[in-house]
């Protein structure tokens, strides 16, 4: 079972430290999505860089500068480009002249179908323009930090995590957070990539991650493998209301999360969609046609 941790002061306008050279500030934009707002990270000395810069919001942005101090920014660093992560980019950039570095311009995970070029849009910001996109295990020095590139695709196509530091630190993005499990939603996500990122942060012996949303995962191996366990449990969820004849997202969801709130059946209905493709692709699920939120599916 996932201990998950709700419990998490965002403290608005200020900057959090969290060690010597890691700064914590979190925008006010809460939702059911996104907890109590987007984490943007500070991180350096004598010299900086930041990390996921969070909405277009000018009280962030004030709070951000006051985080940086003056000091020169070496760079503004990407997890993945969802528009509550990238809205404050180009004026952090025209204040700082920090060139932008992330995995690359927003993108689906797979091919679209008919009628989803929408939902990507409005997820992802394919407007940025990177100045250079960052490549798995690649090691940088910026703000006087070593920064090393962890591939985490999943949650979207171009998600990164990055390890901060020499003590073990992750900055995890959407990745892993300790609120709740990650929203996978096709085609900005994918469940199979998602679980094959899991796994490799699994396999690394990391001491805190550092998320997009809440507060530290700090134990993050056991929570790795709890979030593993839980999305298997999801999976035989599924099968088993398949074999007793639900053939439909919404009657597999109505069925699953009963004790969810309604206003995120949407959201779970793209969850269940995630697995399903997943299940499809392994030949343990069959569908009508494409998967697809009105695709009719049955056990393999």
């Amino acid at each position: 079972m996932t201990d998950f941790d709700t419990a998490f002061d965002p403290a608005y306008g200020n900057a959090v430290p969290l060690g010597e050279t890691i700064q914590r500030v979190t925008a006010c934009n809460p939702s059911p999505f996104t907890f109590h707002g987007t984490n943007s990270y500070v991180v350096g000395d004598d010299r900086s860089f930041v990390v996921d810069p969070g909405p277009d919001d000018p009280a962030h942005l004030d709070a951000l500068l006051v985080a940086i101090d003056g000091r020169p920014v070496d760079a503004i660093l990407l997890t993945h480009t969802h528009r509550d992560h990238t809205g404050l980019v180009d004026r952090l950039r025209d204040i700082t002249g920090a060139p932008l570095l992330g995995g690359g311009p927003h993108r689906p995970m797979r091919p679209l179908l008919a009628g989803e070029a929408s939902r990507i849009e409005a997820a992802g910001d394919a407007s940025l323009v990177f100045d250079r996109t960052l490549a798995d295990d690649e090691t940088l020095v910026l703000g006087g930090t070593p920064v090393t590139v962890i591939a985490t695709p999943g949650h979207c196509a171009n998600h990164l995590a990055f390890a901060v530091g020499e003590d073990g630190t992750v900055l995890s993005g959407d990745h892993v957070m300790a609120w709740s499990t990650t929203i996978v939603a096709p085609p900005d996500g994918a469940m199979r990539d998602y679980m094959n990122s899991l796994d490799r942060l699994l396999a690394r012996d990391d001491s805190r991650y550092l998320p997009g949303h809440g507060g530290a995962v700090e134990r993050p191996k056991a929570f790795v493998r709890a979030l593993i366990g839980h999305r298997r449990m999801r999976e035989n969820a599924i099968l088993t209301r398949l074999r007793a004849g639900d053939r439909t997202i919404p009657t597999i969801v109505a069925a699953i999360y009963r004790g969810t709130d309604p206003k995120l059946h949407g959201a779970a209905g793209l969850s269940v969609l995630a697995h399903l493709e997943d299940l499809a692709e392994r030949g343990l699920v069959s569908a009508d046609g494409p998967p697809t939120l009105g695709t009719r599916f049955a056990p393999a």
